[in-house]
């Protein structure tokens, strides 16, 4: 067995455990309720934290980088919105639920134990990069297009509106923090103290396999429940059309190796409970993006090993 599919197989191996915990009831579903709320609200921030203020970021490329995985998302968002409106007949608000999830690659629960797993400590500085600008992009994108779609014809578009409901999210939410904690940081030039820094350490060190195993726990609480042909049809969009693009604008515009890599192993990713928590909020297509999500993780087990040995083969 190579390294890399025994890699991806740990890293899905710790969310089945979860999964199978929560299934077999030996641990209740609020039990990776309160995992997930420690893992995404203290040790991954941390995480985040002390990756910002040690990392040494020359030659990551963050604008190609960006670039790359953004014109990605764009393809992907485009064509789940289509599919989700033109093929299976829902209207404009479940088209954008649609694109949200063939587009909202899971960079943190996954995203983070899979690039220090697969591409190491460099992978995964690259990767907090990318998200640090995710989630304020792909929510102001949401919140912009659930906006101009809700309204009747006619009526103006409110941008306070969008402004304030995109400020209160972005800055309540505790990775943002982390990274914004970690660059002020940074920018003062100072040693964090070494009492500090086991503190950081010791929880920042407890993050991935914990958001693993969280992750597959609350799979169980989500399910499947109709939906099926769609949620198939945007997993499908998620884990090869979206990586492909990600591939092919990679090879195009030149991408240094790493970070051409990262740009597919992220694009690669299934998406993750923000879609489903974007179509709570705006109340259309929570069984839509909940299948999706549940579909496309079990599926990425075997696609994001395909991705990653196609992304080797093709930047060496």
């Amino acid at each position: 067995m190579s390294p890399l599919v025994e890699t991806v197989l740990f890293i899905f191996g710790l969310v089945a455990l979860g999964y199978i915990a929560g299934v077999t009831g030996y641990l209740k579903v609020h039990t990776g309720d309160a995992l997930s709320e420690f893992a995404v609200g203290i040790a991954l921030p941390l995480l985040l934290f002390r990756t910002l203020i040690g990392a040494d970021f020359h030659g990551a490329a963050p604008w190609a980088l960006w670039g790359v995985y953004f014109a990605a998302v764009i393809v992907a968002w485009t064509a789940g919105h289509l599919v989700t409106t033109r093929v299976f007949g829902r209207d404009s608000k479940a088209g954008v639920v649609g694109g949200v999830s063939s587009a909202f690659s899971n960079l943190v629960l996954l995203g983070i134990p899979f690039m220090l797993g697969v591409l190491g400590q460099r992978g995964f500085e690259q990767l907090s990069l990318l998200i640090s600008v995710h989630l304020p992009t792909m929510l102001m994108a949401s919140i912009i297009l659930f906006e101009f779609f809700s309204r009747r014809r006619g009526d103006p578009i409110h941008p306070t509106r969008i402004v304030k409901t995109f400020l209160s999210k972005v800055f309540s939410n505790p990775l943002i923090i982390g990274i914004l904690a970690g660059l002020l940081w940074r920018l003062t030039g100072l040693q964090l103290p070494s009492l500090a820094m086991r503190f950081v350490d010791a929880l920042a060190g407890i993050a991935a396999p914990l958001a693993l195993f969280a992750m597959g726990l609350g799979l169980k609480k989500f399910g499947i429940s109709g939906n099926l042909r769609p949620a198939l049809a945007l997993s499908m969009l998620k884990l090869f059309l979206m990586p492909a693009a990600a591939l092919a604008l990679g090879w195009l515009f030149g991408l240094p190796s790493l970070t051409a890599k990262v740009a597919v192993a992220a694009a690669a990713l299934p998406s993750g409970v923000n879609s489903y928590l974007i179509a709570t909020q705006f109340g259309t297509g929570q069984a839509l993006a909940s299948n999706q999500m549940t579909i496309a993780t079990a599926l990425a087990a075997f696609t994001t090993a395909f991705w990653l040995t196609i992304a080797v083969w093709v930047f060496g």
